[in-house]
C-alpha cells in the first residue's frame, strides 16, 4: 500500500480540489461541526472509497462534493471551476450535466417504470421525448436491464433497482459518479454484482467517489480516504495507478 499526502499541490487543474472545507450545523441549543477543515485532491479517473464511523463526516463530505450541500467555509473546485461560489441555479445545472448520484435507498419513483425513472434527468434538462426514450433505453441496456424497461421498482429485486438507479445516474453521461452506501440495502450477492458494475465503469474511465462502511466494498477502490471527527485522517492508495511513478 502507498500512503499519500491528501493535499498534493495547490493546482486548480485537479479534477476535484477542496481546501479547508468546513460544515457547521446549528442545532438550536448546540452547534455540530461535521467537517473541520478538509483539504484534498482527486485526480480524474480515480476510484475512491471514503470510510469512517457514523458521525465522522463522510456523508456530509460526499454531499458537498455532489453539490447537494454547501460548505460553511472553504473552497471547492471541480474541473477548474470554483463551485463553492456558484449560485443555486448554476449548481443545479452542474449536478444535471457533470454529476451522477447513486443512493443507498435507490430514490426511485415507485409508480414510474424503470424507463421512466431513468428518463428523469433528461426530462429536467428539456430533452425531447423521443431522444429521452432512446438514451434511457441505452442506459438501461448498459447496466443489463434492457428487458426490464417497463417494470416498476416493486417488480424488481434490490439489485435490479440499484442498477436502475445507476442507469439514471449515467444517462446524462456525467464526468463523475458519487455513490452513498450503494450496497447498504443489498444482500451480499447483489452487492457484489453492483460492485462489478462500478468496476466496469471505472475501467471505462469514470471517476467514482463512494462512501461505504464495509471494508470488503472499499477493497474495490484504488484509494481509501478515512474520516474521523470531521477530518480526513488517512489517505491510502491500495494499488498504484498505471500513470503513477
Amino acid at each position: 500500500m502507498v500512503v499519500c499526502n491528501p493535499m498534493t499541490n495547490e493546482s486548480q487543474d485537479s479534477f476535484i480540489r477542496v481546501k479547508d472545507i468546513t460544515k457547521i450545523y446549528d442545532m438550536g441549543d448546540s452547534v455540530v461541526e461535521a467537517l473541520v477543515g478538509v483539504s484534498l485532491e482527486i485526480e480524474q479517473g480515480t476510484y475512491v472509497a471514503i470510510m469512517g464511523p457514523s458521525g465522522s463526516g463522510k456523508t456530509t463530505f460526499l454531499d458537498i462534493l455532489g453539490c447537494l450541500s454547501r460548505p460553511t467555509s472553504g473552497e471547492y473546485w471541480l474541473k477548474g471551476q470554483k463551485v463553492s461560489d456558484f449560485s443555486e441555479a448554476r449548481l443545479a445545472q452542474l449536478r444535471n450535466h457533470e454529476i451522477g448520484f447513486v443512493f443507498q435507498n435507490f430514490n426511485l419513483l415507485p409508480r414510474a417504470s424503470a424507463l421512466g425513472n431513468v428518463e428523469l434527468p433528461l426530462l429536467y434538462d428539456g430533452v425531447p421525448r423521443r431522444e429521452r426514450v432512446r438514451r434511457a433505453r441505452e442506459s438501461l441496456e448498459a447496466v443489463g436491464l434492457g428487458d426490464r424497461a417497463h417494470h416498476r421498482p416493486n417488480e424488481m429485486s434490490g439489485g435490479q433497482r440499484q442498477r436502475v438507479a445507476i442507469a439514471r445516474a449515467l444517462v446524462n453521461q456525467p464526468s463523475i459518479v458519487f455513490a452513498d452506501e450503494p450496497t447498504g440495502n443489498l444482500d451480499s450477492r447483489s452487492g457484489e454484482s453492483i460492485m462489478m458494475l462500478f468496476n466496469e465503469l471505472h475501467a471505462q474511465g469514470k471517476t467514482i467517489v463512494m462512501v461505504t462502511h464495509e471494508p470488503d466494498i472499499a477493497q474495490h477502490a484504488e484509494r481509501v480516504i478515512s474520516f474521523k471527527d470531521g477530518l480526513a485522517v488517512k489517505d491510502v492508495w491500495q494499488r498504484k495507478r498505471e500513470n503513477q511513478s
